[in-house]
């Protein structure tokens, strides 16, 4: 009796050990929500695509997420929220650590989420107004990052106004990021030197790996873009890493106009209105540096906030940038608690931010000058200044923005994006000219109620729409029928076949037309 008590045990708690170890296919829908936009095949040499890809990274990945490295990305979102950032929750995080930490087990990979499908090409529809491009241009990083900045005549013979863009890497395993501004100076020429930090012109904005296409909200009730004057040039600074010598680069941007002569189309402006060129870090000291805008006084025109760059360089530590109103009231703008020189973008508001008049920008620094900043070039430390160069220093904030017309801090502007018609024609990788389904998109997204999901048709098909969980399970299957072509939407309500509400978090929805089928994720809040 004994003995057998013993084996049953033994069997209940191997059963329990077992049923509780974490597989792949337990992680996998996290690796696709949170590190797949950026690391898939293609597009990084690291990609976590499927099990084989993801299990011999799982030293770095561990690394990565225990030292917050990954997902990068610098603003808190505790002050403020923005736009497709790059996240991942404490739950999340912890069901990787324990699947590397078990051993990385693989499990039945069947049971894991249909991967995920990017662009093949191009994230935005259709034939672009003009195309700008590098050429062919071969590194010389070989054992430092080199900065190199290309001129580009547009050839414009009259102003138009920029509606989208997208930034196309001739080769996506070296291009780290690019910085695009528009000169109408004529004068700039292209710096090769490998050292060209001086951003000539106003700012366009930035790509990086995983960066979406830019899109201005071309919608009532805004429509917004920016001015491109007749004879300007594109001027794009790449940075290109330590080892990418002798690889070829092609980068091209694709840039989208408004028909001319639209009516009812605000202009966007880019400035960088924070700026501290007076700057004296000395060595051996944590020293804080900050800048107003207007430098006295305050605004006497109220602005409505679209996006926000700071920028710094290597000893920098932390930003914070707001508005206010001396004495009065302040209007969060961006926070970044550990600055990454690495990780540089334009962070775009998921509504306008109203900045009033009686306000006043302002922005500190935090710099680190000590030999226990990593990320300090001298050793010993010495007095850097403000300049250009990546080991001066620089306190440089940019802002996109348009002049203030009552009601735009209620207008959901991620939403008006999202919806956009030149994001409905994505190209995906396993997709052929005979697919049935050019695209889907789903907006709004996070969605707290209620989520609409469009796609685009190209011939009449059977569709049907299934929804999932992060770890595979099936929450709902529902069956729409026979549509043309086209496009179409369709809602769904957050419950399941059963009419309970499911609870907060990432789920995917696959479209099944025909037989081809597209799957991407939604993100449900409370």
């Amino acid at each position: 009796m004994k003995k057998n008590l013993f084996f049953t045990v033994l069997a209940f708690l191997t059963f329990s050990h077992l049923k509780s170890q974490v597989t792949y296919k337990d992680v996998a829908g996290i690796f696709y929500a949170r590190c797949t936009s950026c690391h898939h095949t293609g597009a990084n040499i690291y990609p976590y695509m499927n099990y084989s890809q993801t299990a011999w990274m799982a030293p770095s990945i561990q690394y990565d997420l225990n030292t917050n490295k990954m997902p990068p990305w610098s603003a808190d979102t505790t002050y403020k929220r923005f736009q497709h950032e790059r996240l991942i929750t404490s739950a999340e995080k912890m069901q990787i650590l324990n699947w590397i930490s078990g051993g990385a087990l693989k499990g039945d990979t069947t049971q894991a989420p249909t991967a995920p499908t990017y662009p093949n090409q191009y994230q935005l529809i259709g034939t672009p107004d003009l195309i700008v491009g590098i050429g062919t241009f071969t590194s010389t990083s070989s054992t430092t990052d080199k900065y190199y900045c290309f001129s580009i005549p547009t050839n414009l013979t009259q102003d138009r106004m920029l509606r989208a863009y997208e930034v196309v890497p001739g080769n996506k395993q070296i291009v780290h990021h690019a910085v695009i501004t528009s000169d109408t100076t004529s004068n700039a020429v292209s710096d090769l030197s490998g050292g060209c930090y001086n951003l000539i012109g106003s700012g366009i904005g930035t790509y990086a790996p995983g960066s979406r296409a830019t899109v201005f909200p071309s919608q009532a009730p805004v429509k917004a873009g920016m001015l491109l004057k007749a004879g300007s040039k594109i001027r794009i600074q790449m940075h290109y890493p330590a080892g990418s010598a002798g690889q070829v680069d092609s980068t091209k941007i694709r840039l989208f106009f408004y028909p001319i002569g639209a009516t009812g189309v605000r202009q966007l402006y880019s400035t960088t209105p924070l700026q501290n060129w007076s700057m004296a870090i000395p060595p051996n000291a944590v020293v804080g540096y900050s800048a107003y805008y207007p430098t006295s006084g305050t605004l006497s025109t109220s602005l409505s906030a679209f996006a926000v760059m700071p920028h710094s360089h290597l000893l920098c530590t932390s930003i914070i940038y707001y508005a206010v109103n001396p004495g009065i009231d302040t209007i969060p703008l961006v926070k970044v608690n550990k600055w990454d020189f690495e990780w540089q973008e334009y962070y775009t508001f998921k509504k306008l931010v109203k900045i009033p008049t009686g306000y006043r920008l302002y922005s500190k620094h935090m710099y680190d000058n000590t030999t226990s900043n990593p990320n300090n070039p001298n050793n010993p430390p010495i007095t850097v200044y403000s300049n250009t160069g990546t080991h001066d220093e620089m306190l440089f904030d940019g802002m996109m923005y348009m002049y203030y017309q009552p009601g735009d801090e209620l207008v959901d502007i991620e939403a008006i994006i999202n919806s956009d018609p030149l994001l409905l024609g994505v190209k995906e990788s396993n997709s052929n000219s005979n697919s049935a389904i050019t695209n889907a998109i789903a907006f709004p997204n996070p969605f707290n109620n209620t989520v609409s999901i469009r796609y685009l048709l190209n011939q009449t098909s059977d569709v049907s729409i299934d929804i999932t969980d992060v770890i595979g399970r099936k929450i709902c299957s529902y069956t729409i029928g026979k549509q043309s072509d086209g496009t179409h939407d369709w809602e769904w309500d957050g419950k399941d076949l059963k009419g309970n509400k499911t609870s907060s978090g990432i789920y995917f929805y696959k479209l099944k037309a025909n037989n081809f089928t597209f799957e991407s994720k939604i993100i449900k809040k409370d």
